[in-house]
């Protein structure tokens, strides 16, 4: 799910952003198989409902990166949504998402370009999206845009702390008694890295400080209201039984923002 590793050191390249497109085209199956369709115990068990609460109430919402579709086909679901629509820059998960149906609508297009009118959503979200987008303050810029005044921005983030490249536990057998604990890589720079996320996978991650997010955020009137650090889910700490204290570590970080209107 994140830049942060699990039990060792990243395998990490270099790429260009060109490639990092490519790369998704290349390894959408990747995704679509391991974490949609009831297959993450953190979508299943964490997310999703998280979502669900967070965009009760809406009317008109947009999935920012939304990939298969499954958060647009939840928010389609809930009460009084009249509208829910998906876009991704990925065609390898949009023909699925399309495939799969039961939203609006979902369209092709990029964080950073939107293809939409002013205000013509009271809520948006991105789940696990903004950690692959190089344009950060023209995405941004875009949600701002596309939302009505004091609309929400549903925004979850590979904690930008806890899950920075070169994170992982640290069995130490050298230290008597032995320990385990979390390692944090390096936090204040901004940084890039590709992370073979399984066997021949080669996944592209930026990381930049939480500073950077909510700053850049304000920049665009959208100001935080609410922030949740939620210890991992049973579903996923059963998956690694041997990590005892992984409950103690948050995998995901949510900021829930609502834009100001201009004066």
């Amino acid at each position: 799910m994140g830049e942060g590793g699990s039990e060792g050191a990243d395998r990490t390249r270099e790429a260009s952003a060109s490639e990092h497109q490519a790369s998704w085209e290349e390894h959408a199956r990747w995704w679509i198989d391991g974490f949609t369709d009831g297959a993450d115990p953190e979508y299943e068990e964490q997310i999703l409902p998280l979502a669900a609460s967070e965009l009760a109430g809406a009317r008109r919402i947009l999935d920012v990166g939304c990939g298969d579709g499954q958060i647009t086909r939840m928010a389609a679901a809930l009460d009084g949504v009249e509208a829910a629509v998906g876009v991704d820059p990925t065609w390898n998960q949009i023909s699925v998402a399309a495939r799969r149906g039961a939203a609006t609508g979902f369209l092709r297009a990029g964080a950073d370009s939107l293809p939409f009118a002013d205000a013509s959503f009271d809520a948006v979200v991105a789940c696990l999206v903004f950690e692959h987008v190089d344009a950060l303050d023209e995405a941004i810029g875009e949600v701002a845009r596309v939302l009505v005044p004091r609309g929400r921005f549903c925004l979850f983030l590979n904690h930008p702390l806890l899950q920075t490249p070169g994170s992982g536990w640290i069995d130490d057998q050298v230290l008597d008694p032995p320990e385990q604990y979390w390692r944090i890589g390096p936090y204040l720079p901004d940084a890039e890295s590709v992370e073979e996320v399984e066997p021949g996978v080669w996944i592209r991650f930026l990381h930049r400080p939480l500073s950077r997010y909510v700053n850049t955020l304000a920049a665009h009137r959208l100001f935080v209201e609410r922030m949740v650090e939620p210890a991992p889910p049973a579903g996923f700490l059963a998956l690694a039984p041997e990590y005892l204290d992984a409950a103690t570590v948050p995998r995901l970080l949510y900021l829930r923002t609502s834009l100001r209107p201009s004066r």
